[in-house]
């Protein structure tokens, strides 16, 4: 699930204030070849939401649960179908339910100590939230204590610096209201955007590989 989800490059973060607009917002993203979705459980029955992703979509889309802040609510959404957990936080709870299961347990952390905390809990890709406070060159420097980390920035993400946090060594990025506002605003021009997205994740890391 871990391959995937960098594979994927993108995991779009939807915050909704219905199932007719979540839905809305996942099928713009998969239009646009984002099929790594985040339902976070800010939205209203976020658990019957994962079900009838997991039921529309099968394996076309890899659904994950985001604002996890609890072990009680990462096992409700791993029964609804989450396929990861996000948190805004490391919750050692959490992390050990997530083990215990065999799920990708993705913590937020901004500090050097979180990190460590993060890694030593088994998290395989840290969250590094929120990203437009700490910025692409936060990853650059802080690969140098954790080279074998992986980090995935969300908050602040955009057109406009996407190309500089996967250049600095992101594996994937989480993309918010930025895109999912539009798409529910203007869905062909939402599109458009995760198209873009995509586009220069993809060139951003074949510039890597050179």
């Amino acid at each position: 699930m871990i391959d995937k989800l960098c594979q994927e490059g993108i995991v779009a973060v939807v915050r909704a204030s219905s199932e007719e607009e979540t839905l809305s917002i996942v099928q713009g993203c998969m239009e646009a070849g984002i099929h790594a979705i985040e339902i976070t459980f800010t939205v209203p029955n976020a658990h019957d939401i994962l079900r009838r992703l997991t039921d529309m979509f099968g394996r076309k889309v890899i659904v994950g649960a985001g604002t996890v802040l609890d072990s009680e609510t990462a096992r409700v959404a791993i029964l609804s179908g989450a396929q990861f957990i996000v948190a805004p936080c490391l919750d050692v709870g959490t992390a050990n339910l997530c083990n215990r299961y065999a799920v990708p347990y993705l913590p937020g952390a901004m500090t050097v100590k979180e990190i460590k905390e993060c890694l030593e809990c088994g998290t395989q890709v840290v969250k590094i939230f929120p990203g437009e406070l700490l910025g692409p060159r936060f990853i650059k420097s802080i690969r140098g204590p954790f080279p074998y980390a992986q980090f995935m920035p969300t908050g602040g993400v955009s057109v406009a610096n996407v190309t500089e946090w996967i250049s600095a060594g992101a594996v994937a990025v989480g993309v918010g209201s930025m895109l999912t506002q539009l798409i529910l605003k203007d869905f062909h021009a939402g599109v458009e955007l995760g198209r873009e997205l995509k586009k220069k994740v993809a060139e951003a890391r074949e510039v890597k590989q050179d």
